[in-house]
């Protein structure tokens, strides 16, 4: 970071840095607490390998096994949790502890699909499997990803490729960026 900035412009910066790219990786107790102060939370229960390389010194193994034991039907119901499943002591975590919210997920009320796709990474052929995306929609979204970058969030994404409301409705359960 750019420290022989005045902090008010440094801090201006920062904060736009963390709005406009979802994969920024926090290097600091300030950046984090500007985070948090952003509203910028990862989902526990919910995360994706993107959204724990956020943290400051996760390593990508550690960050694959959080979702894989996720993903296998482990819950993480508190810091000591994940602590617990990275074999770190939960000290280690506690600065990042104001950014992971702890969801419960009743399985049973969740009528999500078993097929989500990121379609920031997703091959053409990956999302025609999505129903309501043939062909020529995939090839759209991919080509529009190569020309002006990743898709931030399901608002960018519809715009971008100009989908009508009802389209994202039904295709809103099938992408998680």
């Amino acid at each position: 970071m750019n420290n022989w900035l005045p902090p008010n412009i440094r801090l201006q910066k920062l904060r736009a840095k963390l709005l406009s790219d979802p994969y920024y990786r926090l290097q600091s107790g300030e950046e984090i607490q500007v985070a948090v102060q952003l509203g910028i939370r990862i989902d526990a229960n919910q995360a994706t390998v993107d959204d724990w390389l956020r943290l400051p010194g996760l390593s990508i193994h550690q960050a694959r096994s959080l979702v894989t034991l996720s993903r296998s039907g482990v819950k993480y119901y508190c810091i000591e949790d994940v602590a617990a499943a990275l074999n770190v002591p939960v000290q280690r975590l506690e600065p990042v502890k104001p950014l992971i919210n702890f969801i419960f997920y009743d399985e049973e009320s969740l009528d999500r699909p078993v097929f989500i796709v990121n379609p920031n990474t997703a091959s053409v052929e990956l999302l025609s499997k999505i129903p309501l995306i043939d062909a020529s929609l995939a090839e759209a979204v991919v080509k529009n990803r190569l020309a002006a970058g990743p898709y931030r969030n399901l608002v960018d994404f519809q715009q971008r490729l100009q989908l009508s409301g009802e389209a994202i409705a039904q295709l809103m359960y099938y992408l998680q960026f």
